[in-house]
């Protein structure tokens, strides 16, 4: 990962701005930022990016309504960081579709680790030895081309959202505690907080039975964890 990786930094503050994309250079990344809601929608409509850095209070289009247009320009991973720091609000932008979430003030060592973490995680994605498409009932997961079909209509999930059904799906016959999931998809050590794993699990759960009504791919194995459904 080099200066090819282009990270989107929407940010209205010009000091914070200055400072964000500051931290993205330092680890060798390209920023570009954008000062306003309506500016970052001129950016995501001009190119792919690798990832998205978000602040929810913004003139013009709010964060959320930015987070929206995000999801459906691809699925780079979102890392909000906002002044907002009330749980509901939080989970509001995780079920919204965001990756992560860092209340500011923030540090400036925790935000680049958890951009590394990200884009790490997306690059040893890509780079996977061999294609392998993965099937369960009627659902097909493509790792390679990040996609999702059940009975052959796509279904869009977000990158967390897509690699916790990956996860699920590369090893069927297992049970994953909310601690395998968090240290495997988040890379960081799972300290007993489990809200995270139960928002994206929720919303995972609820775009499948969205897609296919009567049909449940994973199931709570009560006191262990998660797994697929026989």
């Amino acid at each position: 990962m080099n200066g090819n990786t282009h990270i989107l930094v929407v940010e209205d503050d010009n000091d914070i701005s200055g400072l964000l994309c500051s931290i993205v250079r330092r680890s060798g990344y390209t920023a570009q930022p954008a000062f306003s809601g309506t500016e970052a929608l001129i950016y995501l409509k001009q190119q792919p990016w690798d990832m998205v850095l978000l602040d929810l209070m913004l003139p013009g289009l709010s964060g959320e309504e930015v987070l929206k247009e995000v999801r459906e320009h691809g699925a780079p991973p979102v890392m909000i960081i906002s002044a907002k720091g009330d749980q509901s609000g939080k989970i509001a932008a995780l079920r919204g579709g965001a990756d992560d979430y860092i209340t500011k003030p923030f540090d400036i060592e925790e935000v680049s680790a958890r951009i590394d973490s990200h884009l790490r995680r997306i690059h040893r994605a890509a780079n996977s030895a061999k294609p392998v498409i993965y099937s369960h009932k009627n659902l097909l997961l493509d790792p390679e081309a990040k996609t999702v079909h059940a009975d052959g209509e796509p279904i869009s999930l977000t990158a967390r959202e897509f690699d916790i059904l990956h996860l699920l799906m590369a090893s069927p016959k297992k049970v994953f505690s909310k601690s395998n999931l968090y240290e495997s998809i988040w890379g960081e050590e799972f300290l007993g907080d489990d809200n995270t794993v139960n928002v994206h699990m929720s919303n995972l759960r609820s775009k499948l039975a969205k897609a296919c009504p009567g049909e449940e791919w994973i199931e709570t194995v009560w006191g262990i964890g998660y797994r697929l459904k026989p």
